[in-house]
């Protein structure tokens, strides 16, 4: 076997997955080892396939066995515009590479990344009630008032979780309502925390907490909907509550570390950052409880390299993950192998062709992810069912105006 095996093509794809498309990378290596990756454009960044297809030339005849060149190559070509598409476009080709060098040795992801150091990993539900009711028809059944709350959050047990993660709910007159002014929706520039915000976020996570009971561990992502006034306003209305964590973006890590400074919960941020210049300002200025990491954005290898930075911070990471089962794949083994992890991120509530999508589908047991021995990420992409769900043009963030949207 030859281990100098090369790239000899790099392609992406894509297909609907509802309201919003997977993307993929495939490369191939001239020992015929499929490399495959997923990356994403619905999240704010589109145009990242582009930049993909742009740098291909660069990675033909590379080989897969020396990733770490491969992108420092690729930095070097995009050194000026680094960070944002470009950076994830450079994730994404060194998850794809990843998986090549692992299908190429015979070896899980996690091998090459030092070893696994746990083989279940704690996940939390994620866009609890924010998926069925935020995103219908996609996900069933479907939420629209206060009894499909309560419906939801008494599944949780019986399921075998032990965290869920949801976002900010009103109520009005027992039907529900998302507010993410932060995502234009409301379009509402100035992020200003009402009254009626304040109310209906307590009495979302109230009836949350009265459904599922006293032992499961309650998460709220606050993203990008406040200010710095209005994230405390909101942590004060729910000092009182029993939170696992809250989440919150801003790009400002001295405001954050303020916020932090007056928070009765941990604080949970970073997942739109990419690369260990872009992370060290809120480290430093002690910001956050738990760093968390998109490793489809930054490239595993490279998120390694940002756990460790957080380590070094007695800081606790977490993984970003909203995406498809092979991101949820790259995600489980970075989670194996760092030694500084918190909690893992997935998705319970799927699509209907979800399962159709890939070779393999993640596998829970008592709230945890079982992890694979399988070569690579230990999934891939079935082409065939790539092409019977063609992508759709309105999606993700940019074709929120027709549904409620929260991430």
């Amino acid at each position: 076997m030859n281990k100098n095996t090369n790239v000899v093509s790099l392609e992406t794809l894509s297909c609907s997955a509802g309201w919003r498309n997977y993307y993929f990378v495939k490369i191939l290596t001239d020992d015929g080892v499929e490399g495959w990756s997923e990356f994403d454009e619905g999240f704010g960044s589109p145009g990242v396939g582009a930049v993909i297809n742009q740098l291909a030339p660069r990675i033909i005849n590379q080989s897969v066995m020396q990733h770490e060149r491969v992108r420092e190559d690729l930095y070097c070509a995009t050194r000026p515009g680094a960070g944002g598409i470009v950076g994830q476009a450079l994730g994404a080709i060194e998850n794809a590479l990843l998986d090549a060098k692992a299908k190429t040795l015979g070896l899980p992801c996690y091998e090459l990344l030092g070893g696994k150091i746990r083989d279940r990993l704690r996940v939390y539900w994620s866009h609890f009630v924010s998926w069925r009711a935020g995103r219908i028809p996609h996900y069933l059944p479907t939420i629209s008032d206060q009894q499909g709350v309560r419906e939801i959050a008494r599944e949780i047990s019986p399921r075998g979780f032990t965290a869920v993660k949801t976002n900010i709910w009103l109520y009005d007159n027992g039907q529900i309502k998302g507010w993410a002014p932060g995502f234009g929706s409301p379009f509402s520039p100035g992020l200003n925390v009402d009254r009626r915000v304040l109310k209906g976020l307590r009495e979302h996570l109230e009836i949350i907490r009265e459904e599922a009971g006293p032992n499961i561990d309650i998460l709220l992502d606050l993203n990008f909907n406040a200010k710095t006034e209005g994230y405390l306003k909101i942590l004060r209305e729910l000092a009182d509550l029993d939170m696992f964590w809250i989440e919150l973006d801003t790009r400002n890590p001295e405001a954050l570390a303020y916020i932090r400074s007056q928070s009765p919960h941990p604080i949970a941020s970073c997942e739109t950052l990419i690369g260990i210049q872009q992370f060290l300002p809120y480290l430093r200025q002690q910001a956050l409880d738990v760093v968390i990491i998109d490793t489809p954005w930054n490239g595993v290898w490279q998120s390694m390299k940002i756990a460790a930075v957080a380590e070094a911070h007695e800081v606790n990471v977490a993984c970003h993950n909203f995406y498809g089962h092979l991101c949820t794949m790259m995600n489980a083994h970075f989670c194996a192998a760092v030694p500084n992890l918190k909690i893992m991120e997935v998705d319970i509530d799927r699509i209907e062709w979800d399962k159709d999508l890939f070779t393999y589908t993640p596998e829970y047991d008592d709230g945890y992810l079982i992890l694979p021995d399988r070569p690579g990420w230990g999934t891939d992409p079935v082409e065939a069912s790539i092409l019977e769900h063609p992508p759709i043009k309105a999606h993700g963030l940019m074709g929120q105006g027709r549904t409620q949207s929260h991430t």
